[in-house]
Order: structure tokens, then C-alpha cells, then sequence
């Protein structure tokens, strides 16, 4: 059961990188060349300077690789993610629960995170912070994922409540322990005063929407695919049982 869970999210993370590369690529991709452009407006580059990868494969073959990897990388954990899931949400079925589970890890995994550090593009910020600024986000995406597994447990706890109420009782322990982490950690802003503002926006707009193609994909097919297998099992029961009797 778990193997074929993770097989199916593997493959449904491969589509959702599919997704992810559409919109990245109609989306996303002119605001990089736009934040690129700008960034060699303001720098002169050497004379010996060698590009290694071209900026068309770039934008093409090697977005699209990554965006498979990644895609399938989550999906997997998706699948795990619903094997885990599956039958603690009473009686939500198999579309519920991956609707469920997509909008839970888009939220602590990508959102929360987003908030506090926002992706920008090429010559927004400087080179020299990369790697602080990179580890500063993981830990979002650390600290938010606990809050999520502390919102959770209390929740579970609540047993005099009902489940709507235990519900927004997580929901709000989450917000609470977000909020804090968020007031916790350096802010970061580095963009520059003259970095087109719409090429920003533009940059952030086309990073959440491919994200958001991800995610939804991950929620709905596998949600889809998952609820057919298993009206396909329940179908086929009274058959085997049958040939069993005949045997």
C-alpha cells in the first residue's frame, strides 16, 4: 500500500514539474530576463568571461530538469505524506485528505516561508549574502513545519472540543507560533532603491505561481488517481471473493 502510494506520488510529482515548468516558463522566465538585463546594465563583465551554460538552456532543458526533480522529489513525500495521513481525517476520503495535505505543506512549506523572505531575482540582492540569506529561509521553512507538527498535536489534545473547533484551535496555535517566528528572525532587504519595482513584483508573482501549479497538481491527481484506485478495489472485492468460493 505504502509502495504503490509512493510510486503514484512520484509520478504525479513528474506532471506537477510539467506544471510547474509551463507556468515558470510563460510566467516567471521574462522577469528573470528582465532582473538579467538589468544586472548587466549595471555591471561590466570581463572581457574573458565565459558563459558556461547558455541562458536558453537555462531557460529551457535545465528549468525544466529541475523542476521534474523537484516535482518528483516532493511528490514522493507527498505520497508518504498520505499513507501517513490517510484515515485521520474520519471520514474524508481519498480526495479530501490530498486536498487536505496539498494545502497543509503548500502553506508551512512555501507560503509562511515566502512571507518572511520573499524569492528575488538576479541583481536584487548582493552575492556576498547568499548563503546567510539561503539559511535563513530553510530555518522559516524548519521553524514553520514545527509550528505545524505543535499546532497539531495541541489540537489533538482539545477532546472536549468539536473537530471544527479543534480545527481553528490549531490554526491558531500555528499562526501564533509563526508570528513569533517570524518577529525572531532578521529581516532581509536588499533590494536595491532603483531595481524596477514591476520586475519584482513580476519575479515574485511567477515564483508563487509556479509553486502554487505544484501544489495543486499534487492535491488534485493525486487525490484523483488515488480515489479511483480505490473505488477499483472496492469494485473488484465481490469477484475475488467469488472465485474464491468457486476454487
Amino acid at each position: 500500500m505504502v509502495r504503490s502510494l509512493l510510486v503514484r506520488g512520484l509520478l504525479v510529482g513528474l506532471a506537477a514539474g510539467l506544471v510547474a515548468f509551463v507556468i515558470a516558463h510563460v510566467v516567471g522566465e521574462p522577469a528573470v530576463a528582465a532582473a538579467i538585463a538589468v544586472e548587466e546594465g549595471h555591471h561590466v563583465h570581463g572581457a574573458g568571461e565565459v558563459e558556461l551554460v547558455s541562458r536558453s538552456v537555462q531557460s529551457t532543458a535545465g528549468l525544466l530538469t529541475a523542476l521534474l526533480g523537484f516535482g518528483a522529489a516532493i511528490g514522493g513525500l507527498f505520497g508518504l505524506g498520505f499513507a501517513v495521513t490517510q484515515g485521520r481525517l474520519g471520514a474524508a476520503g481519498a480526495r479530501t485528505t490530498a486536498g487536505v495535505l496539498a494545502l497543509g505543506g503548500f502553506t508551512t512549506i512555501i507560503l509562511v516561508p515566502f512571507l518572511k523572505y520573499p524569492a528575488n531575482p538576479p541583481a536584487a540582492g548582493s552575492p556576498d549574502t547568499i548563503g546567510r540569506r539561503t539559511g535563513l529561509y530553510f530555518a522559516m521553512v524548519l521553524l514553520s513545519l514545527l509550528a505545524a507538527v505543535i499546532a497539531v498535536l495541541v489540537a489533538r489534545q482539545a477532546h472536549r472540543l468539536a473537530r471544527w473547533d479543534r480545527t481553528l484551535v490549531g490554526i491558531g496555535v500555528y499562526a501564533a507560533l509563526v508570528t513569533a517566528c517570524m518577529a525572531v528572525l532578521p529581516r532581509v532587504d536588499e533590494v536595491a532603491p532603483t531595481f524596477p519595482a514591476s520586475t519584482l513584483w513580476a519575479f515574485r508573482v511567477g515564483s508563487m505561481l509556479t509553486q502554487v501549479g505544484v501544489w495543486a497538481t499534487l492535491g488534485l491527481l493525486f487525490g484523483a488517481l488515488t480515489d479511483r484506485a480505490t473505488r477499483a478495489q472496492i469494485r473488484s472485492r465481490p469477484l475475488d471473493t467469488s472465485r474464491t468460493a468457486v476454487s
